[in-house]
């Protein structure tokens, strides 16, 4: 797999360029203020599906050089202060381009949305999404599922602060899908303590699918899509990068990250290493013992862009440590240690992990391409990933011990606007090989098959769009039988599934400020090799768990609907959604034990799940902005009339922020925040207690200033500035089952936590 990459790339970079003989020509434009007519120095014009972007200069105006002389695009103008406009353009009949931008207070939702098969403007999505940029990614976050978890219908299963998992509208694990350089996340994510595998620094924005979503991207994805993006080439001629570095008091956690990106006459290249490091976090109640970790990141890419498109050739190295404990007391209550003694300040704060622990890494090289043909452009995405986890109970040599090679691929082809069309039919295919490494056994050794096609059309009206596709999935597991001291501790399954998926959607734009959309799908996901063949003892979980190799698969029926309006003093959005699925998988426990550990039993059910979201935002004057969001999701398991496991709480945000003009200083705010999160009380017993209703209170400053020209991001941000102490509905610390055989750890969420960050954007080289 390896050499077909490097041929492959090779071949790209070396042929003739006249094999992709298309002519080109020179884009002449200007950014101007549609009040005033000034020009707006330093706007981005970008074109996401070239994957090229520029800036205005002093006069406002820019110049795209080589761009192909046919097809049309959705090009992209934004500037801060501004609404961001987008706009179809075909370069057959439009060489010059003017984009007058707007002022306004509110952060428009008119942006580009590239998940989804049809790139286009938010507004004229039928998808539901909710868009994380740079700057929100920058704030405190042990993760980068920590750092978006804050949006609207999105929250996060934790394992303290260095695993987290993506919940979507209640679904998470193989429910929920990850899309890293348009290739899909493979890191057994089956696992409640497996987080994902991603540098949280690399994205440079993240889009929130939120819905059924199988017709784009096949099995599992249920409640949604992750989809990372990381930053546009620079311009031609530039080399450019980024320094940041932060602090937290909580536990110690030092994050730093450094890239470097540049671009000589299309030839297109970025480098990235981070590098985290954290003792035991702390509680309101004291520190939790061995909960530290480490993590070591390196990323990069080399590529192409021509007039003929793009190819890029990306490679990332993800490697973190991460500590366990199993909870011991002494008679007072007190965390103890092996030996029974008290852990001191000094084994607390200790950045040393000790056993046991989890040691986890993922490699990943993909290769993505756009390549204009006929008159319309061809997506190959290609992808090598290998995920290993090592459990370490007491020493170096691991007890479990996964391996797992995933080759994916994915093609889609665009046959171009026509007269307000946009086609697009694809193929995918999935190759996994899982075995195990370790002494101890959880799940058999197995391999996995998949392929997929579809068919998708849009059309696109002057108010409004409607879009139509249909998919065929294929997918076989095969697991494989292990015997262990004449003892048959895996049967051997072979598996065969296959599924029609379907979705439609539809928006209209009633005003230039209201608008709304709807989206109505089905969707499925294959049973994992987990819930088809585990057989053991799962430590992290604290229980045996025995699979199923009869399960069926998960099919899901959801529609939603949202209404939004963008004003110019106000923001608001209110979403509805209902999600039924039949055959819902999960495990179950019937009384019977097994070495003191619970069994767990994998079975089917019918499940739905419904909820609402919805966004208020109040801009009174230019410096004041107050925004408000809620969250809540229902679930109910309806083969037995009561409520689905490890579903989140209700959440009420609401957020203060003031920015002040203030000289020498750019972008300077003050903002205090109070996160409202309702009881929780519609549990199933077999897996969790109860949580109940709290109110965190976090607040944060900064500005950027300048040293010369150099400008220099300072933040300081505090959450759970009270040091309240509470449960999170979702973190498995919190208080188990009162079992007499059931282990209940009873760890409180972390307590106040202080960071202190600096961003340092910089330019080495700037373009012609």
């Amino acid at each position: 797999m390896y050499k077909f990459f490097i041929t492959l790339i090779v071949c790209l970079t070396l042929s003739n360029h006249k094999s992709y003989a298309i002519e080109t020509i020179i884009i002449n434009g200007k950014v101007i203020d549609a009040q005033n007519k000034q020009p707006l120095a330093g706007a981005t014009i970008t074109i996401p599906d070239l994957r090229i972007s520029v800036l205005t200069d002093q006069a406002g105006t820019f110049k795209l050089r080589n761009v192909p002389a046919r097809g049309s695009f959705l090009i992209e103008a934004r500037f801060i202060g501004y609404e961001t406009a987008t706009r179809v353009i075909d370069l057959s009949k439009d060489s010059n381009w003017e984009f007058e931008l707007k002022p306004t207070l509110i952060e428009t939702q008119e942006v580009i949305v590239t998940g989804t098969l049809s790139s286009g403007s938010n507004k004229r999505n039928s998808t539901t999404v909710n868009i994380i940029n740079k700057d929100k990614l920058l704030l405190p976050s042990s993760n980068i599922i920590d750092a978006i978890a804050k949006s609207p219908g999105v929250s996060q299963v934790t394992t303290g602060p260095s695993i987290s998992k993506p919940v979507i509208r209640g679904l998470s694990y193989n429910r929920v899908v990850t899309i890293d350089n348009g290739v899909k996340q493979e890191g057994q994510q089956w696992g409640d303590e497996h987080g994902i595998e991603i540098d949280q620094f690399k994205a440079n924005r993240v889009e929130v699918l939120k819905g059924a979503a199988s017709l784009i991207y096949g099995s599992d994805a249920l409640g949604g899509v992750i989809n990372l993006l990381e930053p546009i080439p620079v311009p031609e001629g530039e080399i450019s990068g980024e320094f940041l570095t932060n602090y937290s008091t909580n536990n110690g956690l030092i994050g730093s990250s450094v890239m470097l990106t540049g671009n000589q006459n299309g030839i297109v290249w970025r480098g990235r290493g981070t590098y985290k490091n954290a003792h035991s976090f702390k509680t309101p109640t004291g520190y939790f013992p061995n909960s530290g970790f480490n993590e070591t990141d390196f990323s990069g890419m080399f590529g192409l862009n021509k007039s003929w498109g793009y190819t890029h050739l990306n490679f990332s190295s993800f490697r973190n440590n991460i500590g366990f404990y199993e909870p011991s007391f002494d008679v007072d209550g007190n965390y103890i240690d092996e030996e029974g003694s008290l852990f001191s300040r000094d084994d607390f704060k200790s950045r040393t992990l000790q056993y046991p622990k989890q040691d986890i890494r993922h490699y990943k090289v993909s290769l993505n391409n756009n390549l204009l043909i006929g008159s319309g452009n061809l997506k190959l995405d290609l992808g090598f990933q290998r995920n290993q986890r090592r459990e370490l109970e007491d020493g170096p040599d691991p007890s479990l011990y996964f391996n797992l090679d995933t080759y994916t691929g994915d093609a889609r082809y665009y046959i171009g606007q026509q007269n307000g069309w946009e086609p697009v039919f694809g193929l995918s295919t999935e190759i996994g090989h899982s075995e195990n490494r370790g002494e101890e056994f959880l799940i058999p050794a197995y391999d996995t098959y998949g392929l997929g096609a579809f068919a998708y059309v849009k059309k696109n009206w002057n108010n409004s769009t409607f879009n139509i596709g249909v998919r065929y999935d294929f997918r076989k597991n095969v697991g494989k039988a292990l015997e262990q001291e004449g003892e048959q501790l895996f049967e051997g399954f072979n598996n065969r599934f296959s599924n029609v998926s379907g979705a439609m959607g539809f928006t209209h734009q009633f005003t230039e400020r209201l608008n709304f959309k709807a989206n109505a799908g089905s969707a499925f996901r294959a049973p994992n090799p987990a819930e088809l063949g585990s057989n053991g003892e799962h430590e992290g979980t604290f229980r045996y768990e025995v699979g199923n190799a009869d399960l069926q698969p998960e099919r899901s029926y959801q529609v939603d609907a949202e209404l939004s309006y963008d004003g110019d003093f106000i923001n608001a959005s209110a979403t509805v959604y209902n999600n039924y699925i039949h055959d819902f998988i999960y495990a179950a426990h019937h009384g019977e034990f097994i070495d003191d550990l619970p069994v767990y039993n994998y079975g089917q059910v019918n499940a739905n799940l419904y909820g609402a979201e919805a966004s208020l935002i109040l801009h009174p004057v230019h410096f004041i902005h107050f925004e408000n969001t809620f969250g809540y999701t229902h679930a109910k398991n309806t083969s037995m009339d009561k409520p689905l496991p490890f579903i989140p709480a209700g959440v009420l945000r609401n957020e203060l922020r003031y920015e002040p003009e203030i000289k020498h200083l750019q972008e300077p705010f003050l903002s205090v925040g109070l996160a409202n999160y309702f009881a929780q009380n519609r549990v199933d017993e077999e897996f969790e207690t109860p949580t109940s209703s709290y109110t965190l209170v976090n607040a944060s400053f900064g500005a950027t200033f300048f040293v010369g020209k150099q400008a220099i991001k300072c933040y300081v941000s505090a959450n759970n500035l009270l040091d309240k102490k509470y449960y999170d509905a979702l973190s498995r610390y919190k208080p188990g089952r009162l079992d007499q055989n059931d282990l209940s750890l009873g760890v409180y969420n972390p307590g106040r936590n202080i960071t202190f960050g600096v961003y340092l954007p910089f330019v080495i080289k700037h373009s012609n």
